[in-house]
């Protein structure tokens, strides 16, 4: 069982919609300050806008919402994709499936290491982890 690729791709499946979900949490909390400079920060990261030109003025609070809906959605949409090519069984496109699927969130996995904290590391390091070893035990490996 641990040798069948298909095992590990449907482990990275449970993790991309397990993140998606956790992560989309964020989207709904609102920020609490703990004390005055929090309070500061929080009401500058609301209301401070940035010109970014061509009339393009987000506040950071605006950025990190459209980062984490992304981040998001990227998840959701490679869980529903890769379930949706698992369920039909096709063969022939795990390795390239696979293989997309090891750049995007190695690539990931490794801003998500340097720059986030420790539940989307690994959250996101547990994706790419079984995504790597479906690519090793794929079909065409043998």
């Amino acid at each position: 069982m641990l040798k069948n690729y298909r095992t590990w791709f449907w482990l990275a499946v449970v993790f991309q919609l397990l993140n998606a979900i956790l992560h989309s949490v964020s989207l709904f909390v609102a920020l609490e300050p703990a004390n005055e400079t929090e309070r500061r920060l929080i009401e500058l990261l609301n209301t401070y806008h940035f010109e970014m030109g061509a009339g393009f003025n987000p506040t950071m609070s605006n950025l990190f919402t459209a980062l984490s809906s992304c981040f998001t959605l990227l998840c959701a949409f490679a869980g529903a994709v890769n379930a949706f090519v698992l369920r039909r069984d096709a063969v022939e496109l795990m390795s390239g499936i696979l293989l997309i699927n090891i750049v995007i969130f190695g690539v990931c996995f490794g801003v998500m290491a340097v720059f986030t904290f420790l539940p989307p590391i690994i959250l996101t390091g547990l994706i790419f982890s079984c995504l790597l070893v479906a690519f090793i035990f794929r079909p065409s490996a043998r």
